[in-house]
């Protein structure tokens, strides 16, 4: 149960986390602080990954306020290790970004109810489907 939770939520922020990377790679440098945080999110802002999980999770009002700081302080975070890690890629970077992440999906598991986490595991098991659907069919060598 746990796991299909931490995938769920995975997938549900991996395309801010995807926002991040794309936007340290290509984009200049943010001039100001307000533009720090909006530079860094790409096509996804923390207000938009909010809006999402409230949709998919059903989340009330105390918990959206409860999982905003969360959310920022994960992009943040991950914002800090780009900044302080400029000749690594997003690759070397992974195990720190998924350790980030795992905690981020810890802490907003704790403010979830019973039903919320079976709305994450539904999620995510539609997210696994699409993903199989756009894979390629496995090539069967020349016939």
């Amino acid at each position: 149960m746990r796991t299909f939770f931490i995938v769920g939520l995975t997938g549900m922020l991996a395309l801010g986390m995807t926002g991040i990377a794309m936007a340290q790679e290509h984009a200049p440098q943010p001039q100001g602080p307000n533009q720090a945080r909006q530079g860094i999110h790409g096509p996804r802002s923390i207000d938009q990954d909010l809006d999402h999980l409230t949709k998919d999770l059903e989340l009330n009002q105390k918990q959206r306020k409860q999982i905003k700081p969360l959310l920022e302080d994960h992009h943040d975070r991950i914002q800090a290790l780009f900044d302080n890690n400029p000749r690594l890629s997003r690759q070397e970077l992974g195990p720190q970004i998924h350790a980030i992440s795992d905690e981020t999906h810890r802490q907003i598991e704790a403010l979830l109810t019973e039903h919320q986490k079976q709305l994450a595991k539904a999620t995510q098991e539609r997210m696994h489907a699409g993903d199989e659907r756009r894979r390629p069919a496995p090539s069967t060598g020349p016939k």
